[in-house]
């Protein structure tokens, strides 16, 4: 499956479905976002069933305002509408591989339980 454009318009129905979506924030004139792309389409090839998305910092300026994007290239994984990483940097090939099976792997059922329980702890006790 190829890289689809994300913007603003389709970017939360993107990220809030099930499964894995990868996020690739990049820009035309950044070198290590270009030296990452091939990495990533190579991803997104292997990966068919992960939804790989780009988006163009520059075309895309609110979102990156929004997501506070400093750096790039920065990688968002979500899985079933929960940010699970985000990082800057271009990664390579190995490490990207490597990533996605720890994503796989997860129990969501306990990253639910977990993300519950951190809420309910900075919640004030009445």
């Amino acid at each position: 499956m190829a890289t689809q454009e994300i913007s603003k318009e389709n970017f939360e129905a993107t990220v809030s479905k099930q499964g894995i979506v990868m996020l690739d924030w990049w820009a035309t004139w950044c070198g290590p976002c270009r030296a990452f792309a091939p990495v990533y389409e190579k991803a997104s090839e292997a990966h068919q069933d992960i939804t790989f998305g780009k988006i163009d910092t520059d075309a895309q300026p609110e979102l990156s305002g929004m997501f506070q994007i400093r750096s790039i290239p920065t990688l968002m994984i979500f899985r079933d509408g929960i940010l699970l990483f985000e990082q800057a940097g271009a990664l390579p090939g190995p490490v990207l591989e490597e990533l996605i099976g720890k994503v796989r792997a997860l129990d969501m059922d306990e990253v639910r339980k977990e993300l519950e329980a951190r809420k309910k702890a900075k919640e004030p006790q009445a």
